[in-house]
């Protein structure tokens, strides 16, 4: 579908002078800037963009429309840290190169993990069973490879947030999975403060089953459902080093 197509489908036809006039040419320019992105994303014809160029336009304010395209990969908190941090634009593009390059370490460096680049940020997600026995917040001694190699990707990057959230299934009380989730981030935050990570850029969020990703129906769903992400942003000073570049 071209611009022009696009143009002709979406601008909304203003003939009088009043003053609600520009306001109205403003929203099609928007309108037509988060379609465009969306077909980008979805079309062979732009597959070219990269990480970084689609975190710009993240950034520059269709956030929620791309997240909803990108898929279910992650929970609604993961992608509300990203969009929430996001700056876009020339800075949101230096922010995506620093990400680009992180994420391609801990690829590397944590083969049991999935690593998702979205927007300015990476979503490390780790399935419960990776880290944690059934029911269990005490990490598995083979999850602290992963955990010591994430560690020290951090330490590399030092200019750099992250956020541990705990994910259920809905087996069990609502209020122990949420119980269980919390321990889990907990558990994975003091693992990686413990190996020389300033406690400051560490939060967590524990979720119960309020954020499935698949089916809790079936047993290949509730696996899923049972995971820890780890959102990893931009600091303040990364920003404004990236807002300097673009100046």
């Amino acid at each position: 579908m071209g611009l022009k197509h696009l143009h002709s489908i979406c601008v909304i036809p203003t003939t009088s002078q009043h003053p609600r006039h520009d306001i109205m040419k403003l929203l099609n320019i928007k309108l037509l800037t988060v379609i465009f992105i969306i077909t980008c994303v979805l079309n062979t014809g732009c597959i070219s963009l990269t990480k970084t160029q689609k975190g710009a336009s993240i950034g520059a304010g269709a956030g929620g429309v791309i997240g909803a395209f990108i898929g279910k990969s992650a929970g609604n908190t993961a992608l509300g840290a990203i969009i929430g941090g996001a700056v876009g634009g020339t800075a949101g593009a230096f922010i995506g190169r620093s990400m680009d390059k992180q994420a391609a370490e801990l690829k590397q460096a944590i083969p049991g993990a999935t690593i998702i680049r979205q927007g300015e940020a990476i979503v490390v997600k780790f399935d419960s069973g990776i880290l944690f026995d059934t029911d269990k917040a005490d990490l598995k001694t083979e999850a602290q490879s992963n955990l010591t190699n994430l560690a020290v990707s951090l330490q590399k990057n030092p200019y750099t947030n992250v956020l541990v959230v705990g994910h259920t299934d809905n087996s069990g009380e609502e209020e122990h999975n949420i119980d269980l989730s919390i321990k889990r981030a907990e558990a994975v935050k003091a693992f990686i403060a413990a190996a020389s990570i300033d406690q400051s850029r560490l939060t967590t969020q524990g979720k119960g089953d309020k954020e499935p990703i698949a089916d809790n129906k079936t047993v290949e769903g509730r696996a899923q459902n049972r995971r820890v992400e780890i959102v990893i942003t931009a600091n303040d000073q990364l920003r404004k080093e990236a807002k300097k570049a673009q100046e």
